[in-house]
């Protein structure tokens, strides 16, 4: 009764693994691992073995022992494997994170990295590539340190993104409600960003902050973006329809604000309006230059903002009445002359 007792306890403290040695415990790991040392690869490259016992306890990991995902090892016994390079290694070592985060590695096998790497693009990332191995942070709560290991591959569009209002948000104001690189590409099941259903999705990825009422008020941002890019032309049925016919994708947020290096509309409208005039050429070749001065955001027109244009309807309401009472007023008289 006892030995089942243990072993059960056993299997608890240590998430169900039959691979796991009750007999080494993490202290007798660092006796070496505290230390610097290397391990080899066939192509001469090198690895450190050394681990920060510090920055493990200030990680998200930090309840996990070595044998969590390092199994097979004792006191006694310290199995040995050669592998070709450094990406073999990292790619057998992030195979072991599924024990764990099955659902989120198996998503990992649907996304564009996995595909590539399947390929024979060993520069593509896997888990550790992303993650870290023993200092492991929260993607969720630390976002500029998320986004930035996108850098690591992806350096002239991060220096894009660093330049446009989200980022420089998240960087000089701390400001977290921006999105990130995986708020938009998500974080392990990633798309081609290229392929056209993907282009078709970019308006629901803006929408989910820009409709959001209690982002968009600390900021002084209108919500209309939905209703007035629903309901104009560029995402009306008949355009769809005939988008369809033609084989034209549909005019999305990104094709006139731009994808990673979105700006802040009123502080760069020359900018804004040449991205805007290239655009419409697009599918507009016999416009004038002046095409993009009749777009009037997606702000509905008010006292502030395109004040001419807000006027326009109180005017032809009051025109209206004013007709309607002369109207009157003329019946009544014809009826009076009678």
């Amino acid at each position: 009764m006892f030995l089942v007792l243990f072993y059960l306890l056993t299997f608890i403290t240590n998430g169900f693994s039959a691979d796991i040695n009750p007999s080494l415990v993490d202290k007798d790991c660092m006796i070496c691992h505290a230390n610097e040392g290397h391990i080899s690869f066939k192509d001469g490259d090198r690895l450190s073995v050394k681990v920060d016992a510090g920055g493990i306890k200030k990680s998200v990991h930090k309840t996990v022992t070595c044998q969590d995902c390092h199994s097979g090892f004792s006191k006694d016994e310290h199995p040995t494997s050669v592998f070709r390079n450094k990406k073999d290694f990292t790619i057998k070592k992030s195979e072991g994170c599924r024990r764990c985060h099955f659902d989120k590695f198996t998503r990992t096998l649907e996304g564009i990295h996995y595909n590539i790497l399947m390929k024979g693009n060993m520069k593509a990332p896997v888990c550790t590539d992303c993650h870290g191995s023993h200092i492991v942070y929260s993607g969720r709560k630390e976002k500029l340190m998320n986004a930035r290991k996108c850098e690591k591959c992806h350096s002239e569009i991060y220096r894009q993104y660093s330049q446009s209002i989200h980022e420089g948000a998240l960087i000089k104001e701390n400001i977290t409600d921006v999105p990130i690189c995986s708020d938009c590409h998500r974080a392990h099941d990633i798309t081609d960003p290229r392929t056209g259903d993907f282009h078709k999705i970019v308006p629901i990825l803006c929408s989910k902050c820009h409709t959001d009422k209690d982002i968009m008020k600390k900021y002084n941002l209108s919500t209309a973006v939905a209703d007035t890019y629903l309901h104009k032309v560029h995402r009306s049925k008949k355009f769809r329809n005939d988008a369809d016919k033609t084989g034209q994708p549909l005019v999305v947020c990104t094709d006139c604000h731009g994808i990673h290096n979105i700006i802040k509309a009123g502080s760069q409208k020359p900018n804004i309006k040449a991205n805007l005039l290239k655009r419409c050429l697009n599918c507009h070749p016999d416009m004038k230059a002046d095409f993009p001065d009749n777009w009037i955001s997606h702000y509905n027109p008010d006292i502030k903002k395109a004040r001419s244009i807000y006027w326009i309807k109180p005017a032809v309401i009051i025109i209206i009445i004013l007709f309607i009472g002369w109207l009157i007023l003329r019946r009544w008289r014809y009826t009076a002359k009678k």
